[in-house]
């Protein structure tokens, strides 16, 4: 039998990674339907609309538009920064040269506070804020992409203690020789907006900030800041860099702008304590998104309930004192079948968490079998799906599917064989 080379197995997971993803997206959205179908029902069961709504706005339409998004938007430059989802985000509205220290140094100069990151704990900060009315000053802002990843760091100002309202602005260093089109070079590219209100995406129905229309503003507000505080800056306008327009970000909300870009030179300034100020480095991929985690968490506890089946064989119902129960040749095989299971499960588990992709790729694959033999079983009328049969199972199948078949899970897989292909070994866990 011929082997198969790297080049032909690459392309084979990239076929297997498009498959699980697009499947993903459609288990999303009949999961979704499942769940509105058993909460269109007198009493409790109504409470599964909210359910559906989270489905629907944090699981289903994000993956849609992620699909869809990667047929029809250019990937390339085009002044605006993507959603996680794949939607147009905010404009592009200010260019910066200078190393990280002096944004730091200019913005921290001018009054602005550097944003914590996006993590279960910064999240659930901001959602309590918001509902009690205190103030977060480093409130997280949402990612947005540009050459093909999230802002390095952004920055805000907090209004009135509030953290619904709020000056941001989200900052990506560009890629070693980019140049804007025109020939212009710059080091950092950022995207400044302003919080008004907290309301509902109109793409997907997520909860999210809306921003004022007007861009412009936030971004003369932001330049007036900057150089009040720091002098020694220098900025220069590519007028109508972009056409003004007038368009939609990707909450839905309408934005506006002339089109100027302003370059702000801030290599003027004097050498700063970069050990305080600059970057953290970036993980590289190689920390575990909780994608991965939950995926492991899933396979684990399915591995441990296997186990857990076979003690169950192991103890007899009803021993007799010095009299061994019989054992069939059925309870064999079924013992043998959860240990196989169990061990199978937890080693997925284990190798998922260390990236291996061949751990990754049989989870979704699995899934996937769970999901259409639930569907078939369905449509065939053999095995309804409801809340008093396996609806809880197909979710959880779609849940592992979704998780492993994003993006980040897919990153850090990549980001681990590369590592170890280097020599470099295994990094800590997150």
């Amino acid at each position: 039998m011929a082997e198969v080379s790297p080049r032909q197995r690459n392309r084979l997971l990239i076929t297997l990674d498009l498959f699980f993803f697009v499947f993903g997206g459609v288990s999303a959205a009949w999961l979704a339907y499942l769940v509105l179908q058993a909460g269109i029902s007198p009493g409790w069961p109504m409470l599964l609309m909210v359910l559906f709504w989270v489905l629907a706005a944090y699981l289903a339409l994000p993956r849609i538009h992620r699909i869809l998004t990667a047929i029809y938007l250019p990937d390339y430059f085009i002044g605006r920064a993507r959603t996680a989802d794949g939607l147009l985000g905010d404009p592009v509205n200010l260019a910066l040269r200078g190393s990280s220290g002096q944004i730091h140094q200019a913005m921290r100069a001018a009054g602005w506070t550097r944003a914590d990151e996006v993590t279960l704990g910064t999240g659930w900060r901001i959602v309590t804020s918001t509902l009690t009315g205190r103030s977060y000053a480093a409130a997280p802002v949402s990612p947005l992409l540009l050459f093909g990843r999230q802002q390095d760091f952004a920055y805000q100002q907090e209004v009135a203690g509030s953290p619904s309202r709020r000056h941001h602005v989200r900052f990506w260093k560009c890629p070693p020789g980019w140049l804007l089109p025109g020939g212009f070079a710059v080091d950092w590219l950022a995207a400044g907006t302003y919080d008004r209100s907290v309301g509902l995406s109109l793409f997907t129905g997520q909860i999210t900030h809306k921003i004022d229309q007007d861009v412009d503003i936030e971004r003369d507000h932001i330049l007036d800041t900057v150089t009040a505080a720091a002098p020694a800056a220098q900025v220069e306008l590519l007028r109508n860099f972009s056409t003004g327009y007038h368009s939609r970000n990707g909450g839905g909300d309408r934005i506006e702008t002339d089109g100027d870009l302003p370059v702000v030179d801030l290599s003027g300034l004097p050498p700063t304590a970069t050990s305080e100020l600059a970057v953290e480095p970036e993980a590289d991929g190689v920390h575990r998104p909780p994608q991965v985690v939950f995926g492991a968490l899933v396979a684990a506890l399915l591995g441990l309930e296997y186990l857990g089946l076979l003690l169950l064989l192991l103890v007899p119902d009803s021993p007799t004192i010095g009299v061994p129960p019989p054992i069939t040749g059925v309870e064999i095989v079924a013992e043998g079948v959860f240990a196989a299971m169990g061990l199978v499960n937890l080693l997925l588990a284990l190798a998922l968490l260390t990236g291996r992709d061949w751990a990754r790729v049989l989870l979704c694959g699995s899934s996937v079998v769970s999901i259409v033999v639930a569907w078939v079983g369905n449509a065939a009328g053999t095995e309804r799906i409801s809340l008093s049969t396996n609806l809880a199972a197909v979710a959880v199948s779609v849940l592992v599917l979704l998780a492993l078949s994003s993006e980040p899970a897919r990153t850090y897989a990549e980001a681990r064989r590369s590592r170890r292909k280097s020599g470099k070994g295994s990094p800590a866990g997150p």
